[in-house]
């Protein structure tokens, strides 16, 4: 008896040997995969190549448009300008970007991603080593090391599923999952498509449990290439069957990735945003919005709303009805059920259907949708629906006439996307008004669901499901 004990003694001492190693040194493990190991196009793979080293030393490429809205203090008039009085602009507002930058790499960091700060990793360690263990132990997860363009090492757990796909097949798909400003692959959003069944990737952001560096857009855009580069080249998922899903911030490297490799299968976006200067200016002194705009537009540039119009593919956004976080309605209380009108999410849609269908979307069709947005329930939703007499199969059969005649006309499918038909799509010119609501609603029901739970619940695997596609 004594001796069985000691054995038993002996692999709980030697399993808490083993677990600890595996949190803590992480930094010792070898490398995985590199942002550079990408040896060739292979049939069905994606078309991107590694980045050269001098754009290596810069980092991917981010969207720029927005950087310096024509709301961001100091902006430079256009026009031509002397060699003067250039220089002296830059010395106007040389004070403001000091400023701006302070505030961008001390508050304002922590206050964009919490989950970079020390102790907040210290205080969840605990549950990062049971979620560690349970990934590995119960879903048989791969942990990698993965280096970015920057140098970055970014913490990655892969569930693998082919073998086993289930009856539907989903573990055939891969979902990419990319985590919020304070959430781990260890206890995040991947364990909605993780129970659905689907093969599932997660990744911390840089600074992010065992990831290295610092959270900033960049560092973030970065960590998300060789991650899906590592999906695509490493784990030999064929880029229509990678599923991107992002949660709340999440959303910003989601984007991204979809933008930056339009060939990728789907986009779910879940309690997200479209730009971050509204929800910063919220929470902040109306004293500070100077200095709030110029350091989110400068350093915190989360063009979410501009990133999902560049992709060509299917899109689903998951709108939670109780979400107070993502909102810009001014509340004392929590949020109650039924207000959902200040919901950043709503901009979103509304951006991607105007960018997609532009011509359903002219006056009637934005109108009908923006009071569809109001309805937080399928009650709601239905009684909507009902009331402007929307027939699916007939919206349905409008756009499938509409594809087949573009791609008719345009043989040479060499214009197309990789999925298709490029958009923005001009079907909807010369119907009746009726018709048009129809259609946009029709439309904008295929895009958004609601979820009645608040932000920062646990989805449940019944609502994570793969966008519609026409």
């Amino acid at each position: 008896m004594c001796v069985v004990c000691f054995v038993k003694a002996l692999v709980h001492v030697f399993k808490i040997y083993l677990t600890a190693n595996y949190t803590y040194n992480f930094r010792s493990w070898p490398v995985d995969f590199r942002w550079d190991d990408v040896r060739g196009t292979r049939a069905g793979g994606s078309s991107h190549r590694a980045l050269t080293c001098t754009a290596a030393a810069a980092g991917v490429w981010l969207l720029q448009d927005a950087a310096l809205g024509e709301d961001a203090p100091g902006r430079p008039l256009r026009g031509a300008r002397s060699q003067i009085q250039c220089l002296l602009q830059q010395i106007r507002e040389l004070p403001g970007q000091l400023a701006s930058y302070v505030l961008a790499h001390s508050l304002g960091r922590w206050l964009v991603y919490p989950g970079s700060m020390f102790l907040m990793t210290q205080a969840l360690l605990p549950l990062l080593q049971h979620g560690q263990e349970r990934l590995v132990e119960r879903y048989r997860g791969r942990r990698a090391k993965l280096v970015a363009c920057d140098g970055n090492e970014i913490d990655t757990m892969f569930m693998d599923r082919r073998q086993d796909p289930g009856s539907e097949g989903r573990g055939l798909r891969l979902v990419i999952c990319c985590e919020g400003n304070a959430g781990f692959y260890e206890m995040g959003c991947l364990s909605a498509p993780l129970e659905a069944g689907y093969s599932v990737l997660g990744w911390n952001h840089p600074g992010f449990g065992g990831s290295t560096g610092e959270p900033f857009p960049q560092h973030d855009a970065n960590a998300m290439d060789v991650v899906v580069k590592y999906a695509l080249h490493r784990l030999h998922f064929p880029p229509a069957d990678v599923v991107i899903y992002g949660w709340s911030i999440g959303g910003f490297t989601a984007t991204w990735a979809t933008m930056t490799y339009p060939e990728l299968g789907a986009l779910v976006l879940d309690a997200t945003f479209d730009d971050l200067v509204p929800l910063a200016l919220k929470v902040m002194p109306q004293s500070w919005k100077g200095l709030v705009v110029r350091t989110v537009r400068e350093h915190f540039n989360l063009n979410v709303g501009e990133q999902l119009c560049s992709y060509p593919g299917p899109v689903l956004l998951l709108r939670r009805t109780l979400d107070d976080v993502v909102s810009t309605s001014d509340h004392l209380r929590p949020l109650s059920s039924g207000d959902v009108e200040g919901n950043r999410g709503n901009e979103l849609l509304l951006r991607l259907l105007q960018h997609r269908y532009p011509a359903v979307m002219e006056r009637e069709g934005l109108a009908i949708v923006t009071r569809w947005l109001r309805a937080d329930s399928l009650a709601q939703e239905s009684a909507f629906y009902a009331r402007y007499r929307v027939n699916d199969k007939r919206c349905l059969a409008l756009l499938l006439s509409y594809r087949a005649r573009c791609e008719e006309e345009q043989k040479n499918e060499e214009v197309w996307g990789p999925h298709g038909l490029p958009f923005p799509w001009l079907v909807g010119q010369g119907l009746s008004p009726r018709r048009r609501r129809q259609l946009a609603l029709f439309l904008a029901r295929k895009h958004l669901r609601n979820v009645e739970t608040t932000h920062c619940s646990p989805l449940e695997p019944e609502d994570f499901q793969v966008p519609w596609r026409l």
